[in-house]
């Protein structure tokens, strides 16, 4: 199985009767581990995480989709540094990126500021500082940690939550030019992109991966409760979509078993085909340039009118 680092692996599992799909990032790189791997941490409610946690076993046969994502290195000659910043489990596709620049761009410079509760939830944290001593001159970790009462007392480990004054410093004493790539939480992103426009004005390096759609309540005034038609493998469905749900997310609740992926409109797993009507997209990170004028992404689309006829 071929795949770039910062790539995800789509997992699907029937439970209790149910079709869950989930995206996991790789934390293997490829060209060095010899496995495959995915980390998935386990989430307090998560029905996926926790059935993976307490019922995978060594030779269950797991049905994946093929790695997609464009969360991933492009190399060019100009970049000197590359700064990761991550949350809790936002390091595992940074975790892959990582281990792949330090073996294929040997000129390259790598910082990760990573944040977490305490040292006890670092994922990683052994095989980070393994790196650290294998690339002394090229790989350096910053610890933030925002719940930590005791620990070491070393230039590497910070309390708090990752902040702008940090990301200001920071920015002073690597060498440009500097890509930046970013995983975690909104509040993360937020703090990183206005930290970066304050001191350097721009975000042209800046990437980011999005685990959810951030919904803004004001996008949805003019969306109500709607019933719409969705013609799946050509059987027409009737299905009232309930304002602030995506039409994906209604399917699913029905028992309708559409394609998709990473529900966060990056990916084009889930995508239909408007036949009539009007529906509006809301909340992408990303623009998306490759879909036609009557093409929409089933994870984050609501009907406007209460004509919408829609195929996949």
């Amino acid at each position: 199985m071929k795949y770039l680092a910062g790539q995800y692996l789509t997992l699907q599992f029937r439970i209790n009767g149910r079709r869950y799909v989930r995206p996991y990032s790789f934390s293997s790189a490829p060209g060095i581990d010899s496995t495959l791997d995915v980390t998935v941490r386990r989430v307090p409610g998560g029905i996926v995480s926790n059935y993976i946690n307490d019922f995978i076993k060594a030779d269950d046969v797991i049905e994946v989709q093929e790695p997609i994502g464009d969360f991933v290195f492009e190399s060019d000659e100009s970049t000197k540094t590359v700064v990761f910043w991550g949350v809790g489990s936002g390091i595992t596709p940074l975790f892959s990126m990582i281990k792949h620049l330090l073996f294929a761009e040997s000129l390259i410079k790598i910082h990760l500021v990573y944040g977490n509760k305490s040292k006890k939830s670092i994922i990683f944290h052994h095989e980070l500082e393994k790196i650290k001593l294998a690339y002394p001159e090229r790989f350096k970790v910053y610890y933030f940690y925002s719940k930590e009462v005791f620990f070491d007392d070393e230039s590497h480990n910070f309390t708090g939550r990752i902040n702008s004054i940090f990301v200001q410093e920071l920015m002073q004493k690597i060498e440009h030019p500097v890509k930046h790539y970013v995983c975690g939480p909104i509040g993360l992103k937020n703090t990183i992109k206005e930290s970066l426009l304050e001191c350097e004005g721009h975000l042209k390096n800046l990437f980011s991966e999005d685990f959810e759609i951030v919904k803004n309540p004001e996008d949805f005034k003019d969306i109500f409760d709607q019933e719409i038609r969705l013609d799946f493998q050509g059987i027409e469905n009737k299905i009232t979509i309930n304002k602030g749900n995506s039409i994906l997310e209604e399917a699913l609740e029905l028992g309708i078993e559409l394609p998709y992926s990473c529900q966060t409109g990056n990916c084009s797993t889930c995508k239909g085909r408007l036949l009539s009507g009007k529906m509006r997209m809301i909340g992408l990170e990303k623009p998306r340039t490759d879909l036609t004028e009557n093409e929409y992404l089933l994870c984050c689309s609501y009907p406007l009118t209460d004509n919408v006829y829609v195929e996949i």
